[in-house]
């Protein structure tokens, strides 16, 4: 397998260097374009087909939200990791809702953020405790009217790896508790993701949360 090929989106410049030196020093982590705007990032995600994206919530010509929405247009699958200074609502929850895979503050250490990467790409939903809290406040006990999905989609064993994902399990620990390997997890995941029409983990718990799925 190669590295793991990053956009990085940030529009303050010493900030962005300071990232891809730091990113770059893990031998598996390969940073293939970098955006200082919301357009740039846009123009560069067909270009550079990057396995994963670190951005900004506000950037200058199109801001986190919008340019997150014309992503998933492009390209649904592509895991979009959220690293802002803000956990303000108006931020956080459009941005989740539109599909990024984890939401992090600016105040994680590097070493965090390399670890989130990993987490994100193996299938795995990162959100700062922070933000976990604000989803928790918002979506406890909150039924949703959104499309016509249930549960019974999923097969016993689907169901049985949503359940332990929702309750913050990773995928090593999924596998550990059910005895089957992470590719077998990981299998499982492509399957619910498919029948739930998501693309990442954390609209797995945020759709539990609005579906009133779990309390």
């Amino acid at each position: 397998m190669g590295n793991v090929r990053i956009l990085l989106a940030e529009d303050h410049v010493l900030l962005r260097e300071s990232l891809r030196q730091y990113l770059e020093r893990a031998p598996d982590l390969e940073v293939v374009g970098e955006a200082g705007d919301g357009e740039e990032m846009l123009s560069m995600v067909s270009q550079y087909k990057p396995d994963i994206i670190i951005m900004d919530v506000a950037m200058p010509k199109l801001d986190g939200i919008e340019a997150m929405k014309r992503i998933k247009a492009i390209d649904k699958l592509v895991p979009i990791l959220v690293l802002s200074a803000y956990d303000i609502d108006q931020y956080v929850f459009p941005l989740l809702e539109a599909g990024a895979a984890g939401y992090l503050l600016k105040d994680i250490s590097g070493n965090e953020l390399i670890e989130s990467i990993h987490r994100v790409i193996k299938g795995d939903a990162v959100i700062h405790p922070t933000i976990m809290r604000k989803v928790l406040q918002r979506f406890r006990n909150v039924g949703s009217n959104q499309q016509d999905i249930s549960l019974d989609l999923l097969t016993d064993r689907e169901t049985e790896v949503f359940n332990l994902a929702v309750s913050g399990m990773s995928n090593k620990e999924i596998a550990g508790k059910l005895g089957v390997s992470i590719r077998t997890v990981e299998a499982h995941f492509g399957h619910i993701f498919n029948k739930l029409e998501v693309s990442s983990r954390t609209e797995v718990i945020i759709l539990a949360f609005k579906k009133g799925w779990v309390k």
